[in-house]
C-alpha cells in the first residue's frame, strides 16, 4: 500500500512540472514594421526568427489604434487595421496634418498571392500561398494556422512614398494539449494529497 502511494506521489510532481514546463513556453516580444521595407507586394516583410510557431498555439498581437503608417499621398494614412474608412487628423499624429484634414479613405481590398485585405493593413504570414496569411490588424487573438516562423507585412503594393511604421506586440502560448497537461498535473496532486491525508487519518 504504502508503494503504491509512494509511487503516485512521485509521478504527480513529474506531471505537474512537464505541464509547467510547456505552459511557461510562451514567447512575447515587440516588433516594428515598417510600410516600406515590409510591403507585401516588394518588400520583405518583418521576418520574425525569434517567434517560430507550432500550428495550434495561441497568437496574439495588438497595436496602438493611433499608431499610423501611409501608403503615399493622402489621403493613404491608416492604423494597422487598413484603409477602411475616412481618418482624420488629430494635429499631433504622424501625418503632420492640421487637425481635422481628411488623411484616410477606404481603399477597399487588395488581393495578393491569392489572399484579399484591406490596403494598408498589417497581415502575417506562416508557410507559403494564399492559406499562409492572416489579417492581424490592430488585435488578433487566434490559433496559429501553419508551422514556422511568422512574417508581418504592411498589405500594399510597393510604392517609394509608403512611409512609418507599426510597432506590434506579439505573444504566444502553447497549444491547449500542454494546458490540459499542466491542469492534469494539478488534479493529480490534489487527489493524491487527499489520499495521503486519508491515509495518514486511518
Amino acid at each position: 500500500m504504502r508503494a503504491r502511494l509512494f509511487a503516485r506521489t512521485a509521478l504527480a510532481p513529474l506531471a505537474l512540472a512537464l505541464g509547467l514546463a510547456a505552459a511557461s513556453s510562451s514567447q512575447a516580444a515587440v516588433f516594428v514594421v515598417d510600410a516600406l521595407a515590409d510591403s507585401a507586394d516588394s518588400g520583405a516583410g518583418a521576418g520574425l526568427s525569434t517567434l517560430t510557431l507550432t500550428v495550434g498555439e495561441l497568437l496574439m498581437s495588438s497595436a496602438s489604434l493611433d499608431d499610423l503608417w501611409s501608403a503615399g499621398a493622402l489621403p493613404r494614412w491608416s492604423n494597422a487595421n487598413g484603409l477602411t474608412g475616412d481618418r482624420f487628423a488629430t494635429g499631433t499624429d504622424e501625418s503632420g496634418q492640421p487637425a481635422g484634414t481628411l488623411i484616410g479613405t477606404n481603399f477597399g481590398l487588395l488581393n495578393i498571392d491569392g489572399f484579399s485585405a484591406p490596403f494598408g493593413s498589417l497581415v502575417g504570414q506562416i508557410g507559403s500561398g494564399a492559406g499562409s496569411y492572416r489579417l492581424l490588424g490592430t488585435s488578433f487573438s487566434g490559433p496559429a494556422w501553419g508551422s514556422g516562423v511568422l512574417t508581418l507585412f504592411y498589405w500594399d503594393t510597393f510604392t517609394p512614398d509608403n512611409s512609418g511604421s507599426v510597432a506590434v506586440s506579439l505573444a504566444a502560448v502553447p497549444e491547449p494539449a500542454a494546458w490540459g497537461l499542466m491542469i492534469a498535473g494539478f488534479a493529480a496532486a490534489g487527489a493524491l494529497l487527499r489520499k495521503r491525508r486519508a491515509f495518514t487519518t486511518a
